[in-house]
């Protein structure tokens, strides 16, 4: 059984987000990348592969190199949320606002 990942998935881990922004500057062989980490080499692969098959890194070789170049089109489903949400809660935060105003208002005319 395959497990499907997704961008928010990729992004979760604080190495893939490293990742990204390293390689989101100008493609990276992957072995350079490899000893940018105090980690295995395996476990970078393994990072890598994530954001690979979440659309994030596109792998290519060219002789016996494999090279990560970002493709970042795929933070706009990031991007999205972030800016929903961001929607979501500031309609909260101005409701709640209006709403103690009128409690103080309430007990300012009680007193």
């Amino acid at each position: 059984m395959k497990i499907r990942r997704d961008v928010f998935q990729a992004i979760a881990d604080p190495t893939r987000r490293h990742i990204l922004e390293t390689v989101a500057r100008q493609p990276v062989n992957l072995t350079t990348l490899a000893d940018k980490y105090d980690m295995s080499r395996q476990a970078v692969s393994l990072h890598v592969k994530i954001l690979s098959e979440c659309g994030l890194l596109q792998i290519t070789r060219q002789g016996r190199e494999q090279w990560c170049e970002a493709k970042l089109k795929e933070l706009d489903e990031v991007s999205r949320w972030v800016d929903h949400c961001r929607k979501f809660w500031k309609t909260q935060f101005h409701s709640l606002e209006h709403y103690l105003d009128k409690v103080q208002t309430t007990k300012k005319h009680k007193k």
